[in-house]
């Protein structure tokens, strides 16, 4: 080796420093890391992996590329790139400003040798695949034809010959041959000026061993001598060939991954020369595929080649996307290999960060008019990262703590809600690498260090060191017991010695949280050093980064409901099995921030890397459907995690608890003074926490943890740093629920507060932080009576203590009075008319409370007249624009006066009198919601009453409630008092349920039934507890009026039809929070709910709420200038779903009837208000459409050529069949009008799969909608295509108990259903399901379907992931479903129509993969201004003429078809589980067959 190449020492001291590993669980991997998405490729790329040649193939004379070997292979890649862009410029003189344009030969060199199919090939006989000389012509051959779209003049490429193979181990010898016989051929060429012809030679080689798969290798392994005997070819092209642009291409992975597979151990004798340890992670794969690369990157920038003219060397990287576990080995393609190839020509060096997976199809790159040369390393201005400006090693941070009070408890304390912190003794956490400390203690740049868990420094749980020097949660808690034990030391996994109690795996996700649960409670429970019984224990539990980095790989493994079923899981080990435990569930971090990092162009991070751990948060587009659900699944695990712990569920033993610790909550990139992300905060992956973060965030948990709940700190600025807290000397514990709240108060944890964005004019939109107004109604409960009297002062029941009474009471505030004005004044503190103090209602501080005690029901309006006039004449409301809430309680007192005129007090005047007082509400008061009470049943305060009778005043009974108190039991007089007292209820609910007060879009009347069943709690001795009641044992205390005003805030937040008509008064009520999803006050239009009396919803129609209708201005020539209202022609294509088979229930026998009217994509029977479907939105743009379908009829199914029982090789004789009935209509003019047509086809082609797996069915499915498409294209001018992707059939199986029998028939027509949903042959089917997706998501981006202006093909991918309707008890919806349960009824046609329409409404590469099936009828999407016409892809923003600026690594998105979709899938067993409620179990004698 001469000057011009030589390899670093760095890079020779071991394969560990070159070496990459793929995929696999791993103890090192990183807890960010995320399954990357399977790697399922195009089937033929491992034909590029031939033996080693030593001949070169030269093509025929010619200087076209006419007949090239695979010309197909180009379709699939649409050549989208402007040449006349480029501009015309004589050729280059330097290979640094060399363009397409100027390159007149492309060679190939290199080792083309295959593994064996494993399938079919036995891997001991070592033999070998020769089809190099195909394979490399395959590859070539789309290289050329790209270039050639530059230099029309460019010769056909050039390849090995395959005539002779060099044995496995020498490939990388071999080349200098192949190098040899390529420079004769290239002097010896005639076409071809050797001298002056700019040329393309491309070195494919691979690691002959598997070497670079092992987490370490050793230091003269194979790995060094190949690089040294590559570095000899170049030097020689170098030497011998001038003007030529060299790629140096690394197939290693696509040599190995066909064979091997994350989470398999690494074996055979190559690992073993190579000293493998047998396991690799996913985090070491990621890491060193970057280290490759570097090393690489930096050989090449520091050798002569980069310093040249007329020669360059470039590394290419083909790095695989990492399969999961489970998935078969990936297919390969050429013309993916060789556009991955182009790709990264296209992109400066630093920047080939992309890994190779045809799963996701990419658009070919382009020149830019800025950059429109390949890129070497001296124009892509690359830095060597010896030569790149160092980050200055940090020094750890130490703090100090001095606090008076360092002491433990007098005693052990027995209660959690009284634990000091040096009352701990044990510390523990859970994980992920967060807390297992990866790259805490690395230095800056030294990247392989990331696979190190520095778990002493991690900041929950690590014990390096000592405060002063290192700043960690159990560094703090030292200082107040320095015998603390648990804590993790040095570095190592979770099962080395100083992991201890650090149980936290790298890599782990929530769902592994259960796991550590058991192994860190088996620790404690039998370590010597840890009494498990006695000893006080902190837990620290931080996970959720993994999942929400994983979510869009599979958004049902990682909903939001999962991931807190998993903390729930773990949470439940501890409650179960740890005594004297303190657990700090800290909130997933804010983890969109980490685009900041990632997009930064101010900090050098290896954004390889980044993209590689978290795909899901860094390669979603702005404002993209991905994105969006990002943030909402981060928010919802957020949500999700307070409610569990919220829900009191480890609140039930006095020495255990869970406190959410939100310090991560709302996380910023901390930045430097000049606002850029500063990277001292990240280890150097800028990824996982350097110790400085670490540091920092032990302050924060620390802090939280003594900050009551409700006032613990959400949003941490991590820039700056605080010192550490000391405890609070008059509660000097750390804080729990129960010992945040002093006297009668409550948390209210709610983060949004905030109003709606303008003052609403609909009660239905009405949030708590839009009430300006509170007032009340009612009688002496209302009033307050008795609510403050102590214990036996039965005379201060007479006082009226309205400030603490549970509907209008203001006294202090919710930290100790918990009143329904003091929950929303935490919303608005400008809330009015609360009533503070005591007195009557005519004092000034009853403000709005207008209730009197021993009022009836008769009194009721003069309270209403009273309160209409104080709010017209006080000046703090304004009457007309203020809104509202006014709470009405009355009936108690009618109660107890009945038995002295039972006319006075019937239940029909009572009725009366209500009705009355909420007429006048109704009419006189603007922008009202009135909750209506129901009262307490009198047998509640009969059974306190007489049941205490040495505290209760019973001598007085007859004075304080004679016609309740005095009665006997089981006698008459009782008996009417509790008929009575039901009819007083009913007619309460009659009154509401009329929809007398739904007139008025901004006034309602809500019942909230909390008050109907009263549970007493009951003492030791078996009598009902008297501390809820006052001195006269008939009003309720203060005790009983705080658990009111809890209870009637959760009713004002539930939905109607699922409010809470019990109250509990022992149960810990906590108060809930508004969701950003049901963010209002609960009222029947926004509960969705119909009252009883309300006749059901009569159709399944949808209002038009669209401005732009209006057509074209002339009629568009360009399909992609489409609007709807241009469309003149509708048609339709496919099987019984789109002729609506049992969209209706059938009067008949005959169950299959075809309802073509309703058709979701056809149908046109009625109008879009009461039937959804394509055509009757379409009506809305143009009354004149054609083509629908109506009826049931032959005659009138218009265009809807589809027919029950087709197949994909049905559709180019449907397809002819609909070109043919256009051409022969009177009715249209095919050659004018537009036309929109919808193909939707697969279910019986996945229904006969599995009485042939062998048939080759992706490819005929794909070819036979192709041919259909194809003669569209050929024979139907004006044409908008929409292609329906398949929905998933794998999971439709017989279910347990209970069964549908016309389902059973059907399995006769589809024999895929007999088999168990575990069975080969159905998971064979999942795969074969989503490659039928895969296979159509194609056609959007075909090149030959985008030469004409006048037709599109769009995929429409609404069908990929559809969440399974579910009722109100938790079952499947089967209202969305034919009598059959495979068909749709009528309901669901019309959510088909709807996100079809909204699809095609859609960019391409943004649209909607799922659809939730929820009935409103406002869900149509509509075109704006901005976005008048249906979306092509060339109309598309991310079309890349329209995205010329984007950055260079955008990635164009194509819908990924997951593993669990509905309708005809997952659903079908719950579909079968629902029907058991509601169909009867005897099937019909002789059910008729069924098929789609």
């Amino acid at each position: 080796m001469t000057g011009v190449l030589s390899v670093p020492e760095e890079i020779k001291a071991g394969g560990g420093a070159l070496s990459h590993s793929s995929g696999g669980h791993g103890h090192q991997a990183s807890d960010m890391e995320l399954g990357l998405r399977p790697g399922v490729f195009l089937v033929g790329l491992l034909l590029l992996l031939g033996p080693g040649i030593t001949q070169i193939h030269i093509s025929s004379g010619q200087n076209t590329l006419e007949g090239q070997l695979w010309p197909e292979t180009v379709e699939n890649f649409p050549f989208l790139c402007n040449p006349k862009k480029l501009g015309l410029t004589m050729p280059s003189e330097s290979v640094h400003s060399l363009m397409p344009a100027d390159i007149k030969f492309i060679a190939a060199i290199g080792n083309m040798e295959t593994l064996p199919d494993s399938g079919t090939v036995n891997l001991e006989e070592n033999k070998r695949i020769e089809k190099p000389q195909q394979a490399c012509k395959g590859v070539m051959t789309v290289l050329a034809d790209f270039i050639s779209h530059f230099n029309p003049s460019v010769l056909r490429p050039m390849c090995p010959t395959g005539k002779s193979a060099a044995p496995y181990n020498d490939v990388v010898t071999d080349l200098r041959s192949q190098a040899e016989e390529l420079v004769r051929s290239l002097k010896e060429n005639p076409q071809l000026d050797f001298h002056r012809d700019w040329k393309l030679v491309n070195v494919f080689f691979s690691n002959a061993s598997l070497c670079y798969l092992c987490s370490s290798a050793h230091e003269n392994g194979p790995l060094r001598s190949d690089m040294d005997k590559l570095a000899g070819v170049l030097h020689y092209l170098h030497q011998e060939v001038p003007r030529a642009f060299v790629n140096l291409v690394d197939l290693s992975e696509v040599v190995a991954m066909p064979h091997w597979h994350p989470g398999t151990r690494l074996s055979g004798p190559a690992l073993e020369s190579c000293g493998c340890s047998g396991e690799t992670s996913k985090l070491s794969t990621v890491v060193r595929q970057w280290f490759y690369q570097e090393a690489w990157d930096q050989l090449l920038v520091s050798s002569g080649f980069n310093k040249q003219e007329s020669f360059a060397v470039v590394f290419q990287p083909l790095f695989y996307k990492v399969s999961l576990p489970g998935e078969g080995p990936p297919s390969q393609d050429p013309s993916t290999l060789a556009l991955s190839l182009w790709n990264n020509m296209m992109k400066p060096v630093g920047h080939k960060d992309e890994l190779f997976s045809a799963k996701e199809r990419k658009l070919m790159k382009c020149p830019s008019q800025e950059s429109p040369y390949l890129f070497t390393y001296r124009n892509s201005n690359y830095q060597s990262r010896s030569l790149k400006p160092q980050r200055q090693p940090e020094v750890r941070e130490g703090t100090e703590i001095r606090c008076p009070d360092m002491s433990p408890s007098d005693s052990i304390p027995t209660s959690v809600h009284r634990l000091k912190p040096a009352d701990i003794k044990v510390i523990g956490a859970m994980g992920d690498s967060l807390t297992a400390g990866n790259g805490a203690g690395s230095k800056p740049w030294n990247v392989l260090d990331i696979l190190t868990q520095y778990r002493g420094l991690s900041w929950s749980i690590g014990g390096d060191q000592n405060i002063s020097t290192m700043t960690t949660l159990p560094n703090i808690l030292r200082e107040f017991n320095p015998s603390l034990k648990g804590f993790s030391t040095g570095i190592g996994t979770e099962k080395s010695a100083g992991a201890f109690l650090n149980q936290a795996v790298a890599g782990a996700r929530a769902e592994n949280l259960a796991s550590q649960a058991e192994r860190l409670v088996d620790l404690m429970r039998t370590d010597a050093r840890i009494n498990f019984q006695e000893d006080w224990k902190l837990i620290t539990v931080f996970i959720g980064g993994n999942d929400l980095c994983d979510f869009c790989d599979n958004p049902v493994r990682f909903s939001p409901y999962n991931f807190t079923d998993n903390i729930r899981k773990a949470l439940d080990i501890f409650h179960a099995e740890v005594p004297r435990a303190f657990v700090n569930m800290v909130k997933v971090l804010q983890i969109v921030n980490l685009r900041e990092l990632y997009q930064s162009n101010n900090i050098s991070c290896p954004r390889q890397i980044l993209r590689a751990l978290c795909p899901c948060v860094l390669t979603a587009a702005e404002n993209s459907t991905n994105l969006n659900s990002l943030i909402d699944f981060n928010k919802k695990y957020q949500e999700g995690t307070d409610q569990l712990i919220k829900s009191g569920r480890y609140d039930t033993r006095e020495d255990f608890t869970v406190v959410v610790q939100p310090l991560f909550e709302k996380v910023d990139i901390p930045k430097t003074p000049e606002g850029i992300p500063d990277s001292s905060f990240f280890a150097p992956d800028c990824f996982h926490f350097s110790t400085k973060t670490h540091s920092r965030a032990a302050v924060a948990l620390w802090k939280n943890m003594l900050e009551p709940i409700g006032q613990k700190a959400a949003h941490h600025n991590f820039e700056i740093k605080i010192d550490v807290f000391c405890p609070n000397q008059v509660s000097p514990f750390l804080r729990t629920y129960n010992n945040s709240i002093e006297d009668h108060g409550t948390w209210l944890a709610c983060a949004d507060r905030t109003p709606s964005a303008s003052t609403p004019t609909s009660v239905h939109a009405l949030r708590p932080a839009d009430i300006h107004v509170v007032a009340a109604l009612g009688d002496s409960l209302t009033a307050g009576n008795g609510i403050g009297s102590k214990p036996g002062d039965l005379p201060d029941v007479t006082t009226q203590y309205r400030g603490l009474s549970y509907s209008s009471g203001g006294d202090g505030s919710l930290a100790n009075v918990t009143t329904l004005p003091n929950i929303l004044l935490e919303f608005n503190r400008n809330l009015t008319g609360y009533a503070v103090g005591t007195g009557d209602a005519n004092d000034a501080n009853a403000f709005l409370n207008q209730a009197v005690p021993g009022a009836k029901a008769e009194d009721l309006m003069k309270q209403v007249q009273s309160l209409v006039q104080k709010m017209k004449d006080d000046r703090r409301i304004n009457f007309q624009e203020d809104w509202k809430v006014i709470t009405v309680l009355i009936g108690a007192s009618d109660l107890c006066h009945h038995c002295t005129d039972s006319n006075l007090y019937s239940a029909d005047n009572f009725f009366n009198h209500l009705r009355n007082a909420l007429d006048v509400l109704h009419r006189e008061v603007p922008r009202a919601l009135v909750n209506l009470v129901d009262f307490m049943n009198p047998r509640v305060v009969r059974q306190v009453f007489l049941g205490n009778p040495d505290k209760c005043p019973v001598q007085q009974a007859s004075v304080l409630c004679n016609c309740v108190l005095t009665p006997r039991e089981n006698s008459y007089e009782l008996a009417k008092l509790d008929a009575l007292t039901q009819a007083y209820q009913s007619s309460i609910r009659k009154l509401v349920e009329s929809g007398r007060y739904d007139t008025r879009e901004d006034f309602s009347v809500v019942l909230q039934p909390f008050f109907l069943n009263i549970q007493l709690p009951v003492l030791e001795d078996g009598r009902p507890d008297t501390s809820f009641f006052a001195p006269d044992c008939i009003h309720p205390s203060q005790k009983f009026h705080s658990q009111l005003s809890r209870a009637l805030w959760v009713n004002m937040l539930e939905p109607l039809g699922k409010k809470t008509n019990t109250l509990d008064l022992a149960a810990d009520i906590r108060l809930p929070c508004p969701t950003q999803e049901e963010p209002f006050l609960r009222t029947p239009r926004n509960s969705n709910y119909t009252y009883p009396t309300k006749p059901a919803i009569e159709n399944w129609g949808s209002d038009f709420l669209c401005t732009e209708w209006n057509p074209s201005n002339s009629i568009p020539t360009s399909v992609h200038e489409l609007r709807p209202a241009d469309i003149k022609v509708v048609a339709a294509l496919g099987d019984s779903l789109t002729t609506a088979v049992g969209a209706r229930p059938s009067n008949s026998s005959d169950l299959y009837i075809s309802w073509r009217g309703l058709s979701w994509s056809i149908g046109g029977d009625g109008a879009l208000e009461t039937h959804t479907t394509l055509p009757n939105i379409l009506k809305k743009f143009n009354p004149s459409i054609l083509g629908f379908s109506t009826g049931t009829l032959e005659k009138t199914q218009g265009f809807n050529v589809a027919v029950e029982g087709a197949r994909a090789q049905d559709m180019p004789a449907q397809a002819r069949d609909l070109v043919e009935r256009m051409k022969t209509s009177t009715e249209i003019n095919p050659e004018t009008d537009w036309k929109l047509v919808t193909l939707f086809i697969g279910s019986n082609d996945l229904c006969q799969y599995c009485e042939n797996p062998a048939d080759p069915l992706t490819e005929e499915y794909v070819q036979h909608i192709q041919q259909a498409l194809d003669i569209f294209y050929e024979k139907l001018p004006r044409a908008f295509i929409n292609v329906v992707e398949v929905m998933e059939l794998a999971s439709l199986h017989q279910g347990q108990g209970g069964q549908c029998a016309v389902l059973l028939a059907a399995q006769r027509n589809c024999s895929c259903l007999r088999h168990f949903p575990d069975s080969p042959v159905m998971q064979e089917l999942k795969k074969v399901n989503w490659n039928l997706q895969s296979g159509i998501s194609r056609f959007s981006y075909q090149q030959k379907y985008m030469q004409r202006e006048d037709f599109a093909v769009v995929v429409q991918p609404f069908f990929q992931n559809t969440l399974i309707p579910l009722n109100e008890l938790g079952t499947t919806d089967i209202t969305f479903f034919s009598e059959d349960c495979l068909h749709f009824s009528e309901r669901g046609h019309a959510e088909m129509a709807i996100a079809l329409w909204n699809n095609m409404l859609e960019p391409v590469g943004q649209k909607t993969t799922f659809n939730n099936f929820t009935h409103s009828r406002a869900k149509l999407k509509c075109p704006s201004p901005e976005s008048p016409y249906l979306y092509t892809l060339r109309n598309s923003p991310s079309f890349p003429d329209q995205a010329a600026e984007a950055s260079s690594g955008f990635p164009w998105p194509v819908p990924v078809a997951a593993v669990g979709g509905l309708i005809v899938g997952v659903l079908v067993v719950s579909v079968w589980t629902a029907i058991r409620r509601y169909q009867e179990k005897a099937a019909p004698a002789s059910p008729p067959d069924s098929s789609f």
